[in-house]
């Protein structure tokens, strides 16, 4: 049976109607708004010249900047990690920069080199190298 009504899904019509029509403009993309960046200064040639300082002194630092840092902290090998339950306060994640701590987000902590910059590895370095708290160490 023939049905005189043309039924077209996609909307387009014939070919000569295609053909016919003004193609709409497309909207051009919109710029992405710039981000903000909101994090505190740090003094960067400060933190470069603390990321080689040895595990002793940068323990003391961290005691001296701020004790709960200092009781967080886990020596692994010669590194330093800080690790916490939730996202830290910008003005912690500040100091951690500023002493030359940076964010490892496989292992979920904040990491000192202490000046050995080649600790890396697939496994857990926690099996590798002895580990210990030094604010329990302390006690």
């Amino acid at each position: 049976m023939k049905t005189t009504s043309q039924k077209n899904n996609s909307g387009l019509g014939s070919k000569s109607a295609q053909l016919s029509s003004t193609p709409t403009p497309t909207a051009a993309p919109q710029a992405q708004p710039e981000k903000k960046d909101n994090r505190l200064p740090i003094d960067t040639e400060a933190r470069k010249k603390n990321r080689t300082l040895p595990t002793e002194k940068v323990l003391a630092l961290l005691q001296q900047q701020d004790r709960r840092l200092w009781e967080l902290a886990e020596v692994v090998g010669k590194w330093i990690w800080v690790s916490f339950t939730e996202q830290p306060a910008p003005t912690v994640r500040q100091t951690l920069a500023q002493l030359g701590f940076h964010w490892n987000r496989e292992r979920q902590a904040w990491q000192h080199p202490c000046g050995q910059f080649r600790l890396r590895g697939f496994q857990d370095p926690r099996e590798k190298y002895s580990t210990y708290h030094p604010a329990e160490a302390a006690n």
